[in-house]
């Protein structure tokens, strides 16, 4: 199929230049970071109590079994896998389950991850293509209360921004049980030294076939080339990515297979699932600062491609053949991204005022076929889409005295969905017409910050946000944009010695929605819903050389519908109720550092009776390194150590398998892989 070039597109095309900048090592603060490690303080920086940002070797000091993982260090955020590897992580965060990404938006140096209008999930967030050690600094939001964030950002935010330069090069070699290899060479160099040039790579090669009777045989390529010059304020950066991969999937499996000894813990259903994908992006990013102005235009253009086959629920529809089917996607999108500040003072006063336009186009081929061991037999629905969109925003944020600042937005999005059938004439064509929709959406938002009084700053948060519907079933039920509404109350302290605290309590509330199911190609109506939740967030360096992270989140999420209430069923299946983790790291203990990091994803409801819940998992992951004279470090890291077999993920629907005679409602789980070993050799050159 041949995509069509749209205005966006070619604007992105001559925009590649432009982007919204990225860290640059030799910043002030990137110097800061890369030598002490401390958390930076957000202590007359942050809006809201939620806000912050975790430096770089706060996230190399992280032990992450997946790249989607890095994510994590936002306190209170769960990612997860329901699919073995290859596959866009699930994410949980402030009382719901996110998905594969549906009210989190995630932006990797400017550009956005999350997918619209996507074949498997709206929201789309795959992170597979993230190399770790390029990651300079992750930044994170909960709640709309920012208007520079638009789609997808009710729940939170998370920007991961990587360096121009790195200290420097990497290579490192990685051999682990179950499969796992992997193989990095990242370095930067000096070029065009009269601008402050410089010029970036970085290639990884990684094989795992994880703990599975059949193994995922996950093959993985990727590669980052970046070119920057001059500094973060005052410069700019072109950058392309390739990420390609291949592999076979272990999806979630029937409780009761297990319990009666049809199936093990880590086998499979349909032999044939899997998938594979890629993306291949050029971007670019410029910025310039003055006295009393600031500005930075950004551009991208991203091809993603995904054949996704799954199986859930097994016989059920076929009993013969099975329930297979493919979710195919390739989508081209383009966007650009400005915005221009204005510094004022006026007495004591001082503010600044930004002005942003954001612009995004996806022309998607996607679909939903049913499949024999890969193989089409028949076709649900094929469609062309084009979805448009245009963000215009401003944002004022004025210091009136030493212990009162506030932030104003106002937001305005526009939106335009055309879905075409991609087989006229066909079958699904005749079932699934073109159909054309658009919306417009105002979001205001207003945060207020007192203090600090002994190093203590008090936070109110209010705003609007929105998620956007699937295209087909915006264009279905004509319910394009579903408005968020959040408040927000917080406090954050350094008044204790080495202690960063934060504490938040919050309310969110979302209209009725109207979700695109895609694993069955249907449209689902929801009721409205509102969310309680308290987050409480430490950080403590007792020593130079150890730091605790302890952060506790609770949440409750019911449906607002009064029918559901009525009836008992206001629950929210998968919505997380409690999450919780405990990190010791300790570094400088001359040539040793190490980490261990417990987790708990506490139970939540499958029902919305809320007759049948998970169960509660914890999970503790480490590592240990030694450094050698030249350059050289060896470590280990350590996944699952005390080898719980508990869940990484569960699901309560029909099933139904070979031999049975009526499908069954069951727990449908996938497994915490178990515990597995890997070491990592690394040299610094």
């Amino acid at each position: 199929m041949l995509f069509r070039p749209t205005p966006f597109a070619l604007a992105a095309a001559l925009c590649t230049l432009l982007a919204s900048s990225a860290s640059h090592a030799d910043d002030t603060l990137m110097q800061r970071v890369l030598i002490d490690g401390s958390r930076a303080s957000q202590l007359g920086i942050a809006d809201a109590a939620g806000d912050g940002s975790v430096t770089q070797q706060q996230l190399a000091a992280r032990t992450t079994y997946r790249p989607g993982e890095l994510l994590e260090a936002t306190p209170g955020l769960i990612v997860s896998q329901h699919s073995g590897e290859g596959k866009a992580n699930q994410f949980y965060l402030r009382g719901f389950n996110l998905d594969h990404g549906t009210d989190l938006r995630t932006t990797v140096d400017g550009m956005p991850v999350n997918q619209r209008s996507h074949a498997h999930g709206q929201g789309w967030t795959d992170l597979n293509f993230l190399i770790p050690e390029l990651a300079a600094r992750l930044d994170y939001k909960k709640g709309p209360y920012s208007a520079e964030e638009g789609d997808f950002a009710s729940a939170g935010a998370a920007s991961i921004i990587y360096a121009n330069r790195l200290v420097r090069g990497v290579a490192s070699a990685s051999v682990g049980q179950n499969g796992y290899r992997r193989a990095l060479l990242a370095d930067s160099a000096s070029v065009n030294e009269a601008n402050n040039g410089a010029l970036l790579y970085a290639i990884e090669a990684l094989h795992n076939d994880g703990p599975y009777t059949r193994g995922d045989d996950y093959k993985k390529l990727n590669g980052v080339l970046r070119y920057s010059q001059g500094y973060a304020n005052n410069g700019f950066t072109v950058t392309a990515m390739a990420y390609n991969a291949d592999w076979n999937a272990t999806d979630q499996i029937p409780l009761r297979a297990v319990q009666q000894g049809l199936l093990g813990r880590y086998d499979g259903i349909d032999n044939t699932d899997g998938g594979k994908a890629h993306r291949y992006s050029l971007s670019g990013a410029w910025q310039r600062s003055g006295e009393d102005t600031a500005a930075k235009v950004g551009a991208y253009l991203i091809a993603n491609q995904l054949d996704l086959y799954s199986n859930f629920t097994y016989f059920m529809d076929d009993p013969v053949n099975g329930d297979q089917f493919a979710q195919p996607d390739r989508r081209v999108t383009s966007g650009v991204d400005a915005s221009h500040a204005w510094h004022a003072h006026i007495g004591e006063a001082s503010s600044i005022t930004t002005v942003g336009l954001q612009l995004q186009n996806d022309n998607i081929f996607n679909g939903l076929y049913k499949t024999v061991a890969r193989r089409a037999v028949a076709t649900t629905r094929a469609d062309h889409i084009v979805e448009t969109s245009a963000g215009l925003y401003v944002e004022n944020s004025t210091r009136w005295s030493p212990v009162l600042r506030t932030t104003a937005g106002l937001r305005a999005d526009a939106y335009r969905f055309d879905v075409r059938p991609s087989e006229p004439g066909s079958a699904s064509a005749l079932e699934h017409p073109a159909g054309r929709t658009s919306d417009r959406l105002l979001s205001p938002s207003l945060s207020a910050v007192f203090g600090p009084w002994a190093l203590t700053e008090f936070y109110a948060n209010a705003g609007t946000g929105f998620h956007s519907n699937d295209a087909r079933g915006a264009v279905a039920a004509d319910a394009p944009l579903v408005r968020s509404r959040g408040l927000e109350l917080g406090v954050r302290s350094e008044w204790l010695p080495r202690l960063q605290t934060s504490l938040s309590v919050y309310r969110l509330d979302f209209d009725s929605e109207l979700s695109y199911v895609g694993d069955a190609g249907a449209t689902e109506a929801g009721d409205p819903s509102r969310r309680y939740g308290v987050e409480f967030s430490n950080y403590y360096k007792p020593f130079k050389w150890l730091s605790v992270d302890a952060d506790l989140a609770f949440a409750r999420a019911r449906s607002r519908g009064a029918a559901a209430r009525a009836a008992g069923t206001a629950y929210i299946p998968g919505a997380v109720e409690g999450v919780a983790q405990l990190a010791l790291t300790a570094d400088k203990l001359g040539p040793w550092s190490g980490a261990l990091r417990l987790r708990w994803f506490g139970p939540r409801p499958l029902a919305e009776d809320n007759s049948v819940r998970s169960r509660a998992s914890q999970t503790l992951n480490g590592r240990i390194g030694y450094k050698f004279a030249g350059g050289m470090q060896l470590e280990l890291e350590a996944f699952n150590l005390a080898n719980r077999r508990v869940s990484a993920i569960d699901y309560y629907y029909a099933s139904r398998l070979k031999g049975e005679t009526q499908p069954v409602d069951d727990v449908h789980f996938h497994p915490i892989e178990s515990r597995s070993f890997r070491l990592m050799l690394t040299r610094s050159f």
